[in-house]
């Protein structure tokens, strides 16, 4: 039920390709749009994933450049089952991640710097788990090809808009605007709906993965927070992005925060604390692969790519 509903979501971000196409420039509009709509989720199948991380400025890492992040992703991925994702890194002190990918034999994991920061390991490794989750789910492909055809929206509705038409075949000056201000709204909506049912589902996934729900509840609770007070320019510019991240980099300004492409962080840390007392898991007990200094993140020697 959840990958027809993720289906029609999806042909539903097509159609409005189509909308914003006719609104545009009628129906020839309309049918170049279509076309467009169908180019664009053939190039985002196979080219989604590499946009995404380029978009944020990633960098691939291995077990020279980033050996903790990628033995513990490693580990990670055994217990789940899957192939050995890709590892990224983002030089940005907001503290987040995202998986990406069209299936689990072409994904990929990012981490941002600021999350390395701030997290402990049992914390760290709760979200990575719940972002193979989302690996294992294919949902990658899904919020990244959402992410691409909605980012494409908001891109034909304000070009459009500047240089939409001429003479009689120019649409009205107000028909023009309203399809340049509630398309993108539209768009964003939809994405929404694709993305917040998949973060409980991650979650819940992920908690098992690692066997801690307590240290994903823990770790969502200290990046929500640093996400309220350090802003992400990153995912600010490429505002169709927010919904693969863990939780919502957007500033949290205005319509950022109406229509929210993420669950709200308190029910899903409630979600997990109940998932805790169903698994009997101990509230403070460590990943089993950690090294074995057993240090956070933030005192252990790093070898990365920035420090």
């Amino acid at each position: 039920m959840n990958t027809v509903k993720t289906a029609m979501l999806l042909a539903a971000l097509t159609a409005l390709f189509g909308v914003v196409g006719y609104m545009l420039g009628g129906a020839t509009g309309m049918m170049i749009a279509l076309g467009l709509g169908v180019v664009t989720n053939l190039f985002a199948y196979w080219n989604s994933d590499r946009l995404a991380l380029a978009a944020h400025h990633a960098v691939e890492v291995d077990e020279r450049t980033a050996p903790e992040l990628v033995g513990m992703v490693r580990d990670l991925s055994h217990r789940a089952g899957l192939p050995m994702p890709r590892v990224y890194l983002i030089n940005n002190p907001q503290p987040n991640a995202f998986a990406t990918g069209r299936n689990p034999e072409n994904a990929a994991v990012a981490a941002t710097t600021g999350i390395l920061h701030m997290l402990t390991y049992d914390e760290l490794a709760g979200v990575m788990a719940h972002e193979l989750a989302h690996i294992k789910n294919r949902d990658t492909l899904i919020m990244t090809v959402s992410a691409t055809i909605a980012g494409a929206i908001t891109t034909l509705a304000q070009f459009g808009f500047l240089f939409g038409g001429r003479g009689d075949d120019r649409p009205s000056p107000v028909a023009m605007l309203l399809t340049a201000i509630v398309a993108p709204l539209a768009a964003m909506i939809i994405q929404m709906a694709i993305s917040r049912s998949r973060e409980y589902d991650a979650d819940r996934m992920g908690a098992e993965i690692c066997g801690q729900p307590m240290a994903l509840a823990s770790a969502l609770a200290k990046i929500a927070g640093g996400v309220a007070h350090i802003p992400n320019g990153d995912a600010e510019r490429h505002p169709a992005t927010a919904s693969l991240f863990i939780i919502n980099p957007l500033s949290g300004h205005g319509m950022d925060n109406l229509f929210s492409t993420h669950p709200a962080t308190e029910n899903r840390i409630a979600a997990l604390q109940s998932l805790a007392q169903q698994m009997g898991a101990p509230a403070r007990s460590g990943f089993a692969s950690r090294p074995a200094s057993g240090s956070p993140w933030g005192t252990a020697p790093r070898r990365g790519p920035w420090g």
